[in-house]
């Protein structure tokens, strides 16, 4: 198999839609490298957990629900992609307020991460000053595949 034909672009069709001209995710021989993924809903421009103001600034938001979004999300692409939440391997999360947000993050993390029967992948955490979208959470996954 030329090295070419071991990868492979996926897009999901229930996954929200890509902000740039990018797929949903990639793999290449046993590993999927899922493009960042945050809380947007496909088909619409609304956030879960999201409040904007009338010039689409957030004015508030609830990092709860969106990092259930953003999960959801994730499964999403995971399942679209042939693969399950347990094939995780790696996430890398980026957080806009790591000191208000970090907490209630690392609480939902390990009710999906972490414990009994799930993936428990390594991660790295950081902050950033803004996401391509009014969002304050994205995550980055890889999964090992067969």
């Amino acid at each position: 198999m030329t090295e070419e034909a071991n990868r492979k672009s996926i897009t999901s069709s229930r996954a929200p839609e890509a902000v740039g001209a990018f797929p949903h995710a990639k793999r290449v021989g046993h590993l999927l490298f899922l493009s960042g993924m945050g809380p947007r809903k496909r088909g619409t421009k609304d956030i879960p957990g999201v409040t904007q103001d009338a010039d689409g600034n957030i004015s508030s938001y609830d990092i709860a629900v969106q990092c259930r979004s953003v999960f959801d999300n994730v499964r999403t692409v995971l399942e679209d992609a042939g693969a399950s939440w347990n094939d995780i391997v790696d996430v890398t999360v980026f957080l806009t307020n790591m000191k208000s947000d970090f907490p209630i993050f690392n609480k939902l993390y390990a009710e999906y991460f972490a414990g009994d029967g799930k993936p428990n992948p390594t991660r790295t955490t950081m902050e950033i000053n803004c996401l391509p979208t009014p969002i304050a959470v994205e995550l980055k996954v890889i999964a090992a595949v067969q």
